[in-house]
């Protein structure tokens, strides 16, 4: 009888169609394997646990396998690098494939390793409503994976984060593409800043992408929780919003139930606008953490 383990990569070998090869392998209690989490990024495999070691039994099953195997005990409050833990050491960035588009990656960027692979089918969403002559802002955008996509459909994009680290990354994965990063435009700074500062100026967007963290602090002190401010950000979102145009609102704080984000959502925008769900990628089988609401 096969491992737990093997049986639920077996269950995903439909996905991958040659145009993907980033995806969950494994989703925790989701595939029987509660607090292991496993994903692959071009057959380089990352292992995120709740616990602080990697469970005996799925350590020894990884040591007979022939990939690259990188580990990371999942802590908010933890920023290092995944540790090496098997197989030959990826030890340097490297492309992974999503629906025919090609991300840097790297094991040795901290926390997050350049994509959020619960993000896929909201991106290719996203691809297909963009267009030749339609503007994308994405904000909090991290490495710019949203505005590939946007800009993969002709879209002009406007990519905004707080680090000119992940800014230069979003560059990186634009030129990977064939994208000339010089066609499209990235600001630097804080979210709810440069929306009034779009709303002043009165730049409108086709497209907005809101996905902040849930807990942040800017430089003046201000907290923002998701909880509680998100409406704000989407009334700002909706006020540089040109007609016909939506709003992509996430947010994986597990605490806030879809219905209640939604109903803040609608009550903040005060524009009459309509909200539909889309649901997380296939091979997330676990607690679908992930609230993804459209505001058109």
């Amino acid at each position: 009888m096969p491992d737990p383990f093997t049986t639920a990569i077996r269950k995903r070998q439909p996905l991958p169609d040659g145009m993907t090869d980033a995806l969950r392998l494994i989703d925790g209690s989701g595939d029987g394997v509660p607090g292991v989490f496993l994903e692959t990024f071009a057959d380089r495999w990352l292992v995120s646990t709740t616990g602080r070691t990697i469970p005996p039994e799925f350590g020894r099953w990884l040591r007979d396998q022939p990939q690259s195997v990188h580990w990371k005990h999942l802590d908010q409050h933890q920023k290092d690098s995944p540790a090496h833990f098997s197989g030959p050491v990826t030890d340097g960035p490297f492309l992974a494939r999503e629906n025919g588009l090609n991300f840097e990656i790297s094991f040795q960027s901290g926390y997050s390793q350049g994509i959020f692979l619960d993000q896929r089918d909201n991106r290719a969403e996203v691809r297909r409503r963009m267009g030749t002559g339609l503007r994308l802002l994405n904000t909090f955008s991290y490495t710019g994976a949203f505005s590939v996509a946007a800009a993969a459909a002709g879209a002009e994009t406007t990519t905004l984060d707080l680090s000119q680290p992940y800014l230069d990354w979003a560059k990186r994965n634009l030129s990977h593409n064939g994208i000339d990063p010089a066609a499209h435009h990235f600001c630097k700074g804080d979210t709810f800043h440069w929306l009034r500062r779009f709303a002043k100026q009165e730049r409108r967007f086709d497209g907005i992408v809101l996905d902040p963290p849930t807990f942040s602090r800017d430089e003046k002190g201000k907290v923002f929780r998701v909880e509680n401010d998100f409406g704000e950000l989407a009334a700002l979102a909706a006020s540089v919003l040109a007609p016909g145009g939506w709003i992509l609102c996430c947010t994986n704080f597990k605490k806030l139930p879809p219905s209640a984000f939604e109903r803040q959502l609608l009550t903040s925008v005060r524009r009459g606008m309509k909200a539909s769900h889309s649901t997380m990628p296939s091979d997330f089988t676990g607690e679908p953490y992930l609230k993804s609401v459209w505001l058109e």
